[in-house]
């Protein structure tokens, strides 16, 4: 041990005498974490819960390493080489996003200082830049001068607290316009929320932690493009007052999760304005074109929001967590204040010190700005914009591919980079099994580790989905990846009509590359779900199902990209 730094359990902590200590452990763990990437060939090994979870228990916490490498090395395998690395280009499933280095330095500054951002006297200087962030984005979004928010943990939390602003908001002007004494009980049945079919689950778990009814959340039609109809969403406010119900919220999305379709906020916000109803626009996936240099015209209207939705995390290519929920009228922040005397009395709030807990629903909080801040003071918007329209130009690319593929049903064309879709074999027997093979394909494409998908179902038929959000992900990687759920999906139903294997997972016996347009060539190597090793989805036949993933020297075999 150096001379100077502190001994026993006081080695670990990080102050003025450990910092070349800090130094080197943290540099350690960059460098460790660095080669990972750098030698990462697939987004996934495969490993399932019943693999891994026992190395995990099997650690004793209780007798330390002492030594900081020992537990990087101890953590490369009960974490990093099996992790899910959403860097990789093949990585298409959820709204992960690969992250820019000013943000990941951002990262590493904000957990070493950690700073809380509760109290003007926990963070200081950190309450200003988030200040100034919020109102940065405010600005970009069109919210005028009196708008306002605060960071989250993300887009759940944003939209529940929203829903809690118009809530309040809502029961007061009930009373207000009583002819007498309101009760609160008498008020929270009649309360509804408006909201598309397509939209986020966070509105019915919010309306639910509300204490709002069972039937509160009130979903409306939409298009063949799963945008809300302004039209259906009319009715519905109209039915609503006609029954006495008092609309407290319509929720609009900018960038559902499954399609990533952007309701008509320009007509929702008219029918809003003309009902005095409090509207929400959830653009936790759509933020991004705030920054788009080409694209913004596509959130016209979201500028007429009461509240907004932000997720830094997802389209701004930020670190989880980094979101923000936005409102255009800082006063409404109120309903989440509460003055605890020993954190943030009155008093403080009087002498105009700015103490960001008045405003959210979190006590202790991290410093998750910083990162934003750094991206945009390194990289700066438009560079951030030019990624997020790099991924929706690819998606645009994707939806060409799969519209002319026989193999494949596209449900609709993406306004920003997701694609919804399903193997569809030809007209015969294998119609039946549908759904079951394109849940397999799915799982077994997972447990190979050369590509990870999503799922979901539309109109109560499982479909595969595509949620890009990687500027390196090529259009070469997407055709791959559709030529092995083809060839899953295909194996699938000839395991259960009795066919042999059918080969190659194309059309005519050709199979695509990661390195060029399709050729004459072997079927892509799969690997088959072992049977149990998915928690949902179909058992493969038991003639599929027997490939295991196969591991050189402790490693999982990496294919080449």
């Amino acid at each position: 041990m150096p001379a100077g730094e502190p001994a026993g359990s006081r080695a670990h902590l990080f102050n003025d005498r450990t910092a070349e200590r800090y130094r080197r452990t943290v540099a350690d763990g960059i460098a460790l974490v660095a080669d990972t990437v750098a030698g990462t060939e697939r987004p996934f090994t495969g490993i399932t819960p019943g693999a891994l979870a026992p190395v995990v228990s099997g650690i004793d916490l209780d007798r330390p390493l002492g030594d900081a490498g020992a537990a990087l090395e101890e953590l490369r395998e009960v974490y990093l080489r099996d992790a899910v690395y959403f860097h990789h280009p093949r990585y298409l499933a959820h709204l992960n996003c690969p992250v820019v280095i000013p943000a990941l330095l951002g990262e590493a500054v904000l957990s070493a200082v950690n700073s809380s951002l509760d109290t003007w006297d926990q963070s200081a200087g950190g309450t200003l830049i988030e200040q100034r962030l919020i109102g940065w984005a405010a600005e970009r979004a069109g919210l005028g001068p009196d708008a306002d928010g605060v960071f989250t943990s993300g887009g759940t939390q944003s939209n529940f607290q929203a829903l809690l602003l118009a809530r309040e908001e809502a029961v007061a002007l009930a009373r207000k316009n009583a002819p007498g004494p309101l009760e609160l009980h008498a008020v929270l049945p009649r309360l509804r929320v408006l909201t598309s079919e397509a939209s986020h689950f966070s509105v019915q778990k919010s309306a639910k932690l509300l204490g709002l009814g069972p039937d509160a959340v009130i979903t409306v039609e939409t298009d063949r493009d799963r945008r809300m109809r302004p039209a259906g969403l009319a009715r519905e406010l109209d039915r609503c007052r006609r029954e006495d119900l008092i609309v407290m919220a319509v929720v609009a999305t900018a960038g559902t999760t499954d399609f990533g379709s952007i309701d008509p906020l320009p007509g929702i916000a008219d029918l809003c304005d003309w009902a005095g109803t409090w509207l929400h626009v959830d653009a936790a996936y759509g933020c991004g074109l705030l920054a788009s240099r080409t694209r913004r015209h596509l959130l016209n209207g979201i500028e007429r929001a009461d509240s907004v939705t932000v997720d830094f995390h997802k389209s701004f290519f930020q670190p989880v967590s980094s979101s923000a929920l936005l409102v255009r009228d800082a006063a409404t922040l109120r309903h989440a204040t509460y003055h605890a005397d020993y954190l943030n009395p009155e008093r403080m709030a009087e002498k105009r010190i700015p103490n960001q807990v008045d405003k959210s629903i979190q006590t202790t909080r991290r410093f998750d700005a910083l990162k934003l801040w750094l991206t945009l003071r390194v990289m700066g918007a438009d560079a951030v914009g030019d990624l997020f329209d790099q991924v929706v130009d690819r998606a645009a690319e994707g939806w060409e591919l799969l519209d002319a593929d026989p193999r494949f049903e596209v449900v609709t064309r993406p306004q920003l980079s997701t694609l919804v879709f399903r193997y569809l074999p030809p007209e015969g027997a294998d119609r039946e099994l549908v759904d079951q093979a394109n849940l397999y394909a799915r799982e077994a494409l997972a447990a190979s580790g050369a590509a990870v998908v999503a799922g979901t179902t539309v109109d109560g038929v499982h479909h595969l989905k595509f949620t890009l959000l990687n500027p390196e992900t090529t259009v070469d990687d997407i055709a791959c990846v559709l030529d092995l759920l083809a060839g899953h999906a295909r194996d699938y139903l000839d395991a259960r009509a009795g066919r042999p294997a059918a080969g190659p997972g194309t059309p005519a016996g050709t199979a695509r590359t990661a390195a060029g347009p399709a050729h004459p060539a072997p079927a892509p190597a799969r690997t088959a779900v072992a049977a149990g090793s998915v928690a949902t989805g179909p058992v493969a036949p038991a003639h599929v199902a027997a490939k295991p993933v196969h591991r050189t020297g402790g490693r999982p075999a990496r294919p080449a990209r």
